[in-house]
């Protein structure tokens, strides 16, 4: 009886549902209107179409391929793309040699290139650096524009004069100097912001992919050949081009210098596998700089972390300028700590160090102090979504080989389309026959099923909308699969709530009473359905990929979204329609008529023996009567019949009453005495009984708690 007597308050949990609905419209709308959201989900590859990269690797002949070597560069490169955000993206082998990477919609340049670079990221010292332009396209703009040729290049006279004479045109250039800060320059300082930094240290190049590359290659110091790789596994004698210009102004890299033009993009499309043990001529990433570099100093092998923040003052005390931390292991902390030492103090561009992915200059930021502790930290034109993409690249390591991109083509989404219609008609009349199987079995109660379902769906929709703006979330057909078989579960939730509710009104309770006890039986049920099959939702995406993963992560939506209505909006519509006069009488159309639930009405059998048939009484219910008939000094035997019993109780209530009427005077009220036996009016003994049969209902209700808790 306490469980009436609390109150319960409906409106408050539908003032909770209506904020959590309202908020995320708002959150959407605001994202439509102020930032680059959608009115519908992005879709994945299957529904969409997009952009497949056939990638080949790039090794010399005769070189097997080992299935490690593949599968490792698939699980990196699934890596890199997942850390730009984009989800259902499919990786996988092609025959024994190449990678098929397919991205739904059309993403940026910024994720194609991380598909396509293979990272192999080395540290080099710089030789020169000059105009990006070719000696050739220098003369003829000098020519048209009549100036005069000479301009600052960064060559000493004697080198200028080395380079005209194997080229036979004026050298030109910029970048020379300390006040010129070439494209690709910075500065590294140590992590700490201690006093390694100069006061301009902080104009770095842009370092979105450079510095990113960084922690991903490494080359081994013994090959010599094209592609061969570096392991600096112990510090050895580094090449200073201050003291060893004769090894970087030979006839081939001087020209190579002089004939390179860094402004045409077809020469700054990287993959080139330079020499590991030569000098190179190289452009910057964006085209502002070309350089002539020394052999590799330092592998990305060696670079144990790297993580996007703020740059700190020489105080110690952080600034608002976005930068990227770099940690190197224990040999690459002694050959940095080398590299510092050998370049801090001179002057540009022999104090810079050039940070090479594939061929181009990521960055080439200077040193103005020792590195000691294998911490530093590089700075530069970074915002902070560069600083962490560059770094989201360094933690993803370097591909175990080199790759080319061998086609890139457009995904067609016709295939897709049809299937999402045939999937969305197969979901539409999966959910129609649920709304009809609880229309036909629960009639009016059955709307509350359909509402559920509709307030379901919407909070679903709202919530893949954030997913697909804020995360990157791709809607697959598997998981238009999860949101119809996750939607359509939750109608089980309803049903079992509404058979608790069902059995408490056969039991006796009133329709009050029903929900709240019924409510208490089924949430239990209800949430360890749910924990099963969410714990099934998280380990499905933890271990599948692809749109598997999909799949998993919608139904795991649904199942949340689930709880969150029935606890929200179906249990408190119950309790509303509970008081009304239609559902609260039991008419017949309401899904709780007691009549047409198999309650059989109370028949009255004397004084306080107001009771259903012994046939649908409990044991319990039977042992009380028995108990009561006891009292009364009319016990019964075992297997006797109780309500025999009962109506001779009855009689001998009534013939005491007459005798005990007989004896007394005769009153001026007979009326009254023959509707009143025992002092109360028969229609009061009846609801004395109902009240007391009402009471034992609630006491073998309470009994059978008790003993589930102790269970």
């Amino acid at each position: 009886m306490s469980d009436i007597e609390e109150k319960p308050r409906p409106g408050l949990r539908f003032l909770w549902l209506a904020i959590i609905t309202v908020a995320l419209a708002a959150i959407i709308a605001g994202g439509v209107i102020w930032s680059n959201a959608t009115t519908t989900p992005k879709l994945a590859l299957d529904l969409e179409g997009g952009t497949s990269i056939i990638l080949e690797p790039q090794v010399s002949e005769g070189t097997d391929i080992s299935k490690e070597q593949l599968d490792q560069a698939v699980a990196i490169i699934r890596q890199r793309v997942d850390s730009t955000g984009v989800s259902e993206a499919e990786i996988s082998t092609q025959g024994d040699r190449n990678i098929v990477v397919n991205l739904p919609g059309n993403p940026d340049e910024e994720t194609r290139n991380l598909v396509r670079s293979s990272a192999q990221l080395v540290f080099r010292r710089v030789a020169l650096v000059g105009d990006p332009r070719s000696q050739e396209q220098i003369q003829k703009e000098q020519e048209s524009s009549g100036e005069e040729s000479g301009a600052d290049d960064g060559l000493s006279d004697e080198e200028r004069k080395r380079l005209e004479d194997l080229t036979g045109a004026d050298s030109q250039g910029d970048g020379d100097g300390e006040d010129q800060a070439p494209s690709g320059g910075g500065d590294v300082v140590d992590a700490g912001g201690s006093a390694t930094e100069t006061d301009e240290a902080s104009e770095t190049s842009k370092p979105s992919e450079s510095e990113s590359s960084d922690a991903e290659e490494s080359d081994e110091t013994s090959g010599s050949s094209e592609g061969s790789k570096v392991t600096d596994s112990t510090p050895r004698p580094l090449f200073d081009p201050e003291k060893d210009a004769s090894e970087w102004q030979t006839e081939k890299i001087i020209k190579e210098y002089s004939e390179l033009d860094c402004t045409n993009k077809k020469n700054r499309t990287g993959g080139q596998q330079q020499p590991s043990d030569e000098p190179v001529v190289s452009c910057s990433e964006d085209g502002q700089a070309k350089y002539i570099l020394g052999p590799v100093e330092l592998s990305g092998d060696h670079l144990a972390d790297a993580n996007a923040g703020y740059a700190a003052g020489a105080n110690g005390v952080q600034t608002n300028t976005p930068a990227v931390n770099l940690s190197f292991d224990s040999t690459g902390r002694e050959i940095f700590k080398q590299i510092t030492s050998d370049i801090t103090g001179k002057q540009q561009p022999y104090n810079q160090f050039a940070i090479e992915l594939d061929g181009l200059v990521l960055s080439a930021p200077s040193s103005n102090a020792v590195i000691t502790d294998g911490n530093a930290q590089i700075t530069g034109n970074f915002t902070l979504d560069s600083a962490q993409t560059l770094a989201n690249q360094l933690k993803n390591g370097s591909l175990p080989l080199s790759f080319q991109v061998q086609s890139e083509n457009q995904i067609s989404p016709t295939l897709g389309s049809n299937y999402l219609k045939i999937g969305l008609l197969t979901g539409f009349v999966g959910l129609l026959l649920v709304v009809v199987y609880s229309l036909l079995q629960y009639r009016v109660l059955g709307l509350v099923t359909v509402s559920s379902l509709v307030v379901a769906g919407v909070l679903t929709y709202l919530l893949l909308l954030l997913a697909s703006w804020r995360y990157g979330y791709r809607l697959s057909l598997a998981g238009v699969a999860g949101i119809i078989i996750g939607i359509g579960m939750a109608a089980d939730s309803f049903i079992v709530y509404f058979e608790r509710v069902r059995d408490e009104l056969r039991s006796g309770r009133n329709l009050l009473s029903a929900v709240e006890v019924g409510w208490n039986r089924a949430k239990r049920t209800i949430y360890a359905s749910k924990a099963v099959n969410m714990l099934a939702a998280v380990i499905l995406y933890i271990l599948a990929v692809g749109s598997v993963r999909g799949f998993a992560f919608t139904l795991g939506l649904t199942v949340i979204i689930d709880v969150l209505i029935v606890f929200l909006f179906t249990h408190p519509m119950l309790q509303f329609l509970a008081r009304t006069k239609f559902f609260g009488e039991g008419h017949p159309m309401s899904g709780m008529d007691p009549r047409l639930l198999g309650v059989k009405p109370a028949a009255y059998r004397g004084a306080l023996n107001l009771s259903i048939d012994d046939e649908d009484k409990s044991p319990e219910a039977k042992r009380r009567e028995k108990a009561r008939l006891r009292k009364a000094g009319m016990t019964a035997e075992d297997g006797s019949d109780t309500t025999a019993a009962a109506a001779a109780a009855s009689e001998s209530e009534e013939t005491s009453s007459d005798t005990t009427k007989a004896a007394k005077p005769k009153t001026a009220k007979p009326k009254a005495a023959k509707t009143a036996v025992g002092g109360m009016t028969i229609a009061e003994r009846k609801a004395a009984a109902r009240r007391a049969e009402e009471e034992a209902a609630a006491e073998d209700s309470a009994a059978a708690d008790g003993k589930e808790d102790d269970k």
